[in-house]
């Protein structure tokens, strides 16, 4: 690929994927803000998925440092959203659970984000959202390989 059509493709994909990552996590803030952050909202699903996580182990799929996901748990804890249960064979280990409320509240945040999916694909054929899907995921995939690599883990 020449020079000039790389540079300008990959100024096209940093503006597009700014912008559509930018105006999704706008448009889901409207519709959840009063309740939760893009973030929380992340995590609350995440642990809804796993059932049990840690925090080491939130660090590492959100890409950020443990001090940062303390300062999330922590705030999710004080809005009663998730419990923090201490194993029983090692006392430094805590496992991550929802409570009730951050059950209630992840359901419900989930099914508005489904909404504006819904709104979204309604657009495209099935051909075009899974050809995106795939190109979407293997673009995930290349970005996770080469964050391990600029960080020495093979």
């Amino acid at each position: 690929m020449q020079k000039q059509s790389l540079d300008e493709l990959a100024t096209r994909y940093f503006e597009t994927s700014f912008m559509v990552h930018r105006r999704g996590e706008n448009l889901i803030n409207q519709r959840i803000s009063e309740h939760l952050t893009h973030d929380q909202h992340f995590v609350l699903n995440y642990i809804h998925k796993k059932h049990n996580v840690t925090s080491s182990e939130l660090a590492e799929m959100l890409n950020v440092k443990k001090s940062a996901v303390t300062a999330l748990i922590n705030r999710l804890e004080e809005k009663a959203l998730i419990e923090r249960k201490r194993q029983h064979n090692d006392r430094r280990v805590i496992h991550l659970s929802l409570s009730p409320k951050g059950q209630q509240l992840s359901e419900a945040s989930s099914q508005k984000v489904n909404e504006i999916v819904e709104d979204l694909i309604t657009h495209f054929s099935d051909e075009e959202i899974h050809q995106f899907m795939q190109i979407y995921e293997k673009i995930a995939l290349l970005l996770n390989e080469a964050l391990q690599q600029e960080r020495g883990i093979n």
